[in-house]
């Protein structure tokens, strides 16, 4: 196991296990560039730390299921399912934050983390928005 693969699976378990928000963070370089589906472009390790203790907080008991995990070169990438229960505030990429739901969910996801001195420098999370919210039960409903 190379360095990126080891730093993407010190992340998993940090958000997933541990949900330290202070660990995840230290995980990335200081510089780091984090590219998410709601929020876009995340820089700097505080931001980034801020965003995934906002994550961690709406689906506090968020586990993780690998179904592929690969490393190529300086680069891990990783395919599965995250799940867990919607049971603090979610925020919004507004700043406003929708109470919780208290709904299970489940989402595919792949995630790329490019890793310098054993330390994620860019990281991109791809999942699917309106299945999240779906799950959630935030979408209105649609006319047949």
């Amino acid at each position: 196991m190379g360095e990126a693969r080891e730093a993407m699976d010190r992340f998993t378990e940090a958000l997933t296990t541990g949900q330290d928000p202070a660990a995840v963070a230290a995980l990335f370089a200081a510089d780091a560039v984090v590219v998410v589906p709601d929020e876009g472009e995340i820089r700097g390790r505080d931001n980034i730390g801020e965003y995934f203790r906002q994550f961690t907080e709406a689906i506090p008991d968020g586990r993780y299921e690998p179904v592929y995990a690969w490393e190529v070169g300086n680069t891990a990438i990783d395919e599965g399912f995250f799940s867990g229960r919607n049971t603090g505030p979610l925020a919004l990429p507004s700043g406003e934050k929708l109470p919780a739901t208290q709904k299970q969910v489940r989402l595919r996801g792949c995630d790329f983390a490019t890793v310098e001195g054993g330390l994620i420098v860019s990281y991109r999370l791809y999942f699917d928005q309106m299945e999240f919210l779906g799950q959630l039960g935030l979408l209105p409903d649609m006319p047949s």
